[in-house]
């Protein structure tokens, strides 16, 4: 009976993804053009919150990180967006960023706790305030303008990134090395005995997050069509994906998916609606979403599905 149903409810689950992608493909032939713009930037916190949770989740390193990987992406596109096509910015987007990672976390992926969250959020930091330097005081320059595209070609590229993300995660966490990942969040020093390199494997998966964070900051500064460091590096980038992963739910694949799709929404109704007051709304939020919903969204769902289940068998 238990197998039955947990088949069934992944049926469920998959014929529910399939039909909001399909209607989120279709999207642009009936919404309108704010409704597309919205979207976009919902795929967008899409895209860096699950791959913040590809990484953080399973392992217990908070990295906060996101705005460098996102903003490297942004400058790829302001930089070369004048001379190279779309697709081939948004794959250096992603390279670099991805290489990135890949050389912080040969620095970094050994340090624990405060000293990780610490690192990541300095390398924000650093980055922005060398390349406002640089700009101010090497080329002259204030901001840079990038190329702009289409809201539907970028709505289209966003959608297509967050698919290969969902599709990269899920074949990672079915994978040895999702169960790796797992034990190293676990006990690190007994998955490391086993066997695993546990460091190698860290940095690999860290720079597989940079890459999609890269390549979704490449596509969106086509929409901005101007930015400067402030607006590349925004350390706002680095905390809302954290936010929203654990408002979903860290641990199933979907959860920030949700929690990245609500509060996203929830922004914009807020800072269209109480400008002022909307990041102090944000935070009452979130510390009632800590105290009464530790695993998010997802997990309070299923408690309440389990009650329920336990009451119509108790009946029947």
């Amino acid at each position: 009976m238990g197998t039955q149903n947990t088949t069934m409810k992944k049926t469920v689950i998959n014929a529910l993804i399939l039909f909001i992608l399909l209607l989120l493909a279709a999207a642009p032939l009936f919404a309108p053009v704010y409704t597309i713009i919205l979207l976009t930037s919902i795929l967008m916190y899409m895209i860096i919150a699950v791959s913040w949770a590809l990484f953080s989740g399973p392992t217990g390193y908070i990295s906060l990180a996101s705005a460098a990987f996102f903003g490297v992406g942004i400058y790829t596109s302001a930089v070369l967006g004048m001379a190279l096509p779309l697709p081939l910015v948004i794959a250096l987007g992603a390279l670099f960023s991805a290489g990135l990672a890949f050389l912080v976390g040969m620095l970094t992926l050994r340090l624990r706790g405060i000293y990780f969250v610490m690192f990541t959020f300095g390398l924000v930091e650093l980055l922005l305030h060398f390349i406002l330097w640089w700009e101010v005081n090497i080329t002259g320059t204030t901001g840079r303008v990038v190329p702009p595209m289409a809201n539907t070609t970028v709505f289209y590229t966003m959608l297509t990134l967050l698919i290969a993300l969902v599709l990269t995660a899920f074949f990672i966490r079915r994978s040895r090395y999702g169960l790796a990942l797992e034990g190293i969040g676990e006990n690190e020093e007994a998955t490391a005995h086993a066997g695993v390199n546990v460091t190698a494997l860290k940095v690999i998966v860290y720079a597989v997050s940079a890459l999609f964070m890269g390549a979704a900051g490449a596509t969106m500064a086509t929409r901005w069509t101007y930015i400067d460091p402030k607006i590349a590096f925004n350390p706002l980038i680095s905390f809302m994906p954290v936010l929203m992963a654990i408002f979903g739910g860290i641990r199933p694949l979907y959860g920030p998916i949700i929690g990245a799709a609500i509060f996203t929404y929830l922004e914009e109704f807020l800072l269209t609606r109480f400008p002022y007051h909307y990041m102090l709304i944000f935070g009452i939020i979130m510390v009632v979403a800590i105290l009464y919903m530790p695993e998010g969204l997802v997990g309070l769902t299923q408690r309440i599905w389990k009650r329920l289940s336990r009451r119509t068998h108790a009946h029947t």
